[in-house]
């Protein structure tokens, strides 16, 4: 059995990308945010996926720039850690260690050298409570500090971090918890709260749900659980404040922003429609409609160009201040449930998976990208508690990928439930799936499990359903495009619960409770039925290659079953086990491979995905990576995996490499310096070494140590523009020169030649020089009349 410490779990990518608010760089060029245990970069232009600063050991909870450098960001961890990072070229700089898990961080420009964090209380109850404490971080020359200096600001907050904020540049900081306002005043030292009712006459939920502070006036703005938005004065007398209402929403408002400058308020709720209050208008506004997911978080950038939203399907959308979309960075779509189980495309290698209601998600393994959404159900999604609403609940692919089987249902009791089943085509002019039959009415119960033949020539799907059948559907002989049923099967009316195709799809196990069926495709003849131990079946599958004469299936017990169909004997095992990854072959009960504890939240689905190139480095203990990759997918969407310490080297070093040109931004003076470097590079290659090169230009030279010259130590640039244009500017005396270079060196080439004619002449002895004087003397005239001779 294999150690632990040879095969070891990677946290791969997926993960969440709207668990905090993302920032914007100061120059608009980036948007960073949390992602697992990593902080992400990526470009406001291209939407591509830059960098990654990685460095904690556990969930990333927040991240905020650092004041006294726009080139820095601040992040915390539940690791207890926060840490200080270069996000241009990706480069821890400091680690401060807390010692509490950290769940925010705040920053402010009038504290410098000091972050606020939200830590847990040390309480007895059974409520969690948390408290803000504002933490000094130590100056010192070591990379890892030890920060001991912790002061309470406030205790009991709210343990969501929209509820704190920052006034007035730092000159106090307001938070809000259930039905009550807090402002801290740092100057006087005093907090001031300010209380509203539960409910008033009209139904009103008047609890907080966000808060937000005007950057430059005395004004809080908060958002409560009935979409109202009240703008907090006078707050700075306890008795005599006041606050004005404004609605539009018809939910709990989710997130508040104020523009840099003040004129605007942005907030956010479950109706995916970003709202811009103008401030001091009254109720003037502007919408922003149909954004995907429910608004979660709202940021903008320093200057004002660009807005953030964070939304419930793990998407970030980038907005020009004009209220135009410009991008979307969308992440692994985190949904109520993976109906779908974990799939592989035959044809992109995409991870396909249940994404946002009613649409399947492809997603790259390979570059950690969502690729796109397939809309299954066709039909507008309404985000509202209570609703029905179809949901994509199967999904199936054949063995070339040019067809996709899918079901639907809407309706939780049977009584009420509809479902329909679809098979869609892949379409090369549009390089996507095409709706191709919907079956209304493929059984009368609900579906429980489908499955594609595995042969290349002719095209089946078995679904198999509550209802007690199986049904195997086919194209038909005339119109290849048109589905129909081939054959419905049943077995003593038991219930069916999977079916699989061997690998040659000659043959077709179907599970009954506890009863395997082996049935023949082409004839549809039953050929015999194999018994298992207690337990309703749950999954079933045939193995591949040599083990292909193996048929697998798994109880509800536990038990793993294994059959050899060719001389039909049994092995079975049992496993247990939290969180545990067994990996065995069918021919052998005991594991190759196992893993406890591989990670502390819970295992969804797991698939393997083939590789396209063979590992060829691996040990024995790890052969079983060598084809391809085990994937799982967490609780929280996070993807990990299985790698071994050859295969992560070889990925590091081709990360690193491509470090340089992934962060720099696309733009066309970087496209002509790429190609530059493309060209050096080929001249530096050991074939280009060896042949001449021609004498660069000195301008090149000049050139060159202007781009690579930190600005700040550049001379003036009056003086620069003259050294520059003189050194592109070319004379004549360098023209006749060369002239007279290549002259003399085509001289030089023909002596080479004359020397090197005379140095091949061999030396002939006496016998060879009189020899050749007597075949000279002699006469050959007789042969040109035979040859005249010659028709």
């Amino acid at each position: 059995m294999v150690e632990e410490s040879d095969v070891r779990v990677v946290r791969f990518g997926g993960s969440k990308i709207n668990l905090r608010p993302p920032i914007i760089s100061t120059d608009s060029r980036f948007v960073l945010c949390t992602s697992g245990d990593s902080v992400k970069v990526y470009s406001t232009r291209t939407e591509e996926w830059l960098h990654s600063l990685q460095g904690h050991t556990n969930q990333v909870t927040g991240i905020a720039l650092n004041p006294a450098n726009h080139l820095q960001v601040y992040s915390c961890s539940a690791d207890g850690t926060v840490k200080l990072w270069d996000f241009i070229d990706g480069i821890l700089i400091k680690t401060f260690i807390i010692g509490y898990p950290l769940f925010a961080i705040y920053v402010s420009e009038k504290h410098e050298g000091i972050v606020f964090l939200h830590i847990a209380m040390d309480t007895d109850s059974k409520k969690e409570g948390f408290q803000l404490v504002a933490v000094h971080l130590p100056k010192s020359a070591e990379q890892e500090v030890e920060a001991k200096e912790l002061s309470a600001v406030s205790s009991h907050i709210s343990p969501n971090p929209s509820c704190t904020a920052f006034g007035r540049e730092g000159q106090y900081i307001a938070f809000a918890r259930n039905l009550q306002l807090n402002v801290y005043f740092f100057r006087k030292q005093k907090t001031y709260s300010f209380s509203l009712k539960a409910t008033d006459k009209k139904g009103a939920k008047n609890a907080f749900t966000c808060i937000a502070c005007h950057p430059t006036d005395d004004c809080i703005a908060t958002g409560h659980e009935d979409g109202k938005i009240r703008l907090w004065r006078n707050f700075i007398h306890k008795k005599e404040y006041t606050y004005s209402t404004q609605h539009w929403h018809h939910n709990a408002v989710n997130t508040l922003c104020f523009t840099p400058e003040g004129t605007n308020l942005l907030s956010g709720g479950i109706e995916s429609v970003l709202v811009q209050w103008q401030y001091g208008t009254g109720n003037r506004k502007e919408f922003l409609p149909r954004l995907g997911g429910s608004i979660l978080h709202v940021s903008a950038s320093s200057d004002g160009q660009l807005f953030c939203t964070s939304h419930s399907d793990n998407k970030i959308t980038v907005i020009e201040s004009s209220f135009k979309v410009c991008g979307v960075i969308q992440g692994l779509v985190k949904g109520d449930a993976v109906l779908t189980d974990l799939m592989i495309d035959p044809r992109s290698k995409a991870l396909v998976l249940n994404g946002k209601p009613g649409h399947l998600q492809f997603y790259s393994l390979l570059r950690d990208k969502h690729l796109y959404n397939l809309d299954i159900v066709q039909q507008e999604y309404i985000y509202e508690a209570g609703l029905d609403q179809f949901e994509v609940v199967k999904a199936a692919f054949d063995i070339k990928g040019y067809w996709l089987a899918t079901v639907e249902e809407r309706g939780q009791k049977s009584a009420d439930l509809e479902f329909f089943l679809k098979l869609w085509s892949y379409d090369e002019r549009t390089q996507s799936f095409v709706l191709n039959t919907t079956i209304t009415a493929a059984h009368t119960d609900r579906i429980i499990s489908m499955c594609f033949s595995s042969s290349e020539e002719t095209t089946m799907l078995v679904t198999i359903a509550e209802d007690g059948q199986f049904k195997a559907w086919c194209q038909g002989v005339d119109d290849q495009n048109f589905w129909s049923c081939d054959f419905v099967g049943s077995y003593h009316n038991l219930k069916p619960t999977n079916c699989s195709f061997s690998a040659d799809s000659s043959l077709l196990a179907v599970s009954f409770q506890e009863v395997i069926t082996i049935w023949s495709p082409d004839t549809w003849e039953l050929l015999t039925t194999l018994c298992q131990p207690p337990g309703v079946i749950r999954d079933l599958c045939f193995g591949r290659l040599s083990c292909s004469k193996y048929l697998i299936s798994t109880t509800t017990r536990n038990l793993l079953c294994c059959w050899n169909l060719l001389t039909c004997a049994f092995l079975m095992d049992s496993f247990s086990g939290l969180y545990t990854v067994f990996v065995f072959k069918p021919n052998e009960p005991r594991p190759l491979f196992t893993h406890k504890n591989v990670c502390s939240e819970k295992i969804h689905r797991a698939v393997f995905v083939p590789r396209e190139e063979p590992l060829n480095n691996c040990d024995e203990s790890s052969q079983w990576l060598n084809r391809s990759q085990l994937y799982f997918l967490t609780q929280n969407m996070d993807l990990l995996t299985f790698s071994t310490a050859t295969e992560e080297d070889r990925m590091l070093s081709s990360s690193t490499r491509l470090v340089i040109d992934d962060s720099v931004a696309v733009t066309p003076f970087y496209l002509l310096l790429g190609k530059h470097r493309q060209q050096q590079q080929k001249l530096n290659t050991p074939s280009h070494q060896a042949a001449d090169r021609p004498q660069q230009p000195q301008g090149s030279v000049t050139i060159t140590e202007l781009l690579h010259t930190p600005a700040h130590v550049l001379p003036p640039a009056s003086v620069l523009c003259s050294m520059f244009v003189s050194s592109l500017l070319i004379s004549n005396t360098g023209e006749e020169d060369s002239e007279g270079e290549m002259e003399a060196c085509d001289s030089q080439q023909e002596l080479r030649v004359q020397g090197s004619v005379d140095e091949v002449t061999p030396k002939l002895s006496k016998a060879q020089e009189r020899e050749l004087k007597r075949v000279r003397k002699t006469d050959f005239s007789w042969m040109a009349g035979l040859i005249a001779s010659k028709p």
